[in-house]
């Protein structure tokens, strides 16, 4: 059965007003959670953290953003030292970005604290509720993800 119109407004503002918290609690909290790594590092220095070297093609598209601009904001993480690049092996004219140790401690560092922060607000939560909330919203991003894809393809065509 497909939900309501009342249920479909109340889920998407409650999204709307998470992601507003969220940004509220990222500008208030950026210094104590990034540090000198700026916000955007994490969009880049995850997946290199996960998926080992990658080209600024490759992570733009992870994070959703154009070349041009993973290519300035690595720029920036080069020159912290959170990240470094190499050659491409199979194509010279490439280069190679991966996460160096300070990278990695900056990622170690953020999510300790997002560990801590979550923790105090989740105080009151048992476990059952915890883990239906992180399944709902890993199905909720998925379906997000697909519709976006579906909406690109829609407008592409």
């Amino acid at each position: 059965m497909p939900i309501t119109p009342q249920t479909r407004d109340r889920l998407t503002a409650g999204v709307a007003r998470i992601v507003r918290s969220g940004r509220h609690l990222s500008v208030r909290a950026a210094d104590a959670l990034y540090g000198d790594l700026p916000s955007y590092g994490w969009a880049l220095l995850v997946p290199l953290q996960q998926d080992g070297e990658q080209r600024c093609s490759a992570l733009a598209a992870r994070a959703g953003v154009d070349v041009s601009v993973a290519s300035r904001q690595l720029a920036v993480l080069e020159r912290s030292g959170y990240v470094a690049r190499r050659a491409d092996p199979d194509d010279g004219r490439a280069s190679l970005m991966y996460l160096t140790e300070a990278g990695a401690a900056a990622l170690a560092g953020t999510r300790a604290l997002r560990a801590e922060w979550a923790q105090t607000a989740l105080a009151g939560w048992d476990e059952s509720d915890a883990r239906r909330l992180s399944d709902l919203l890993e199905r909720l991003a998925t379906d997000l993800d697909a519709s976006a894809a579906a909406g690109a393809s829609r407008t592409a065509s």
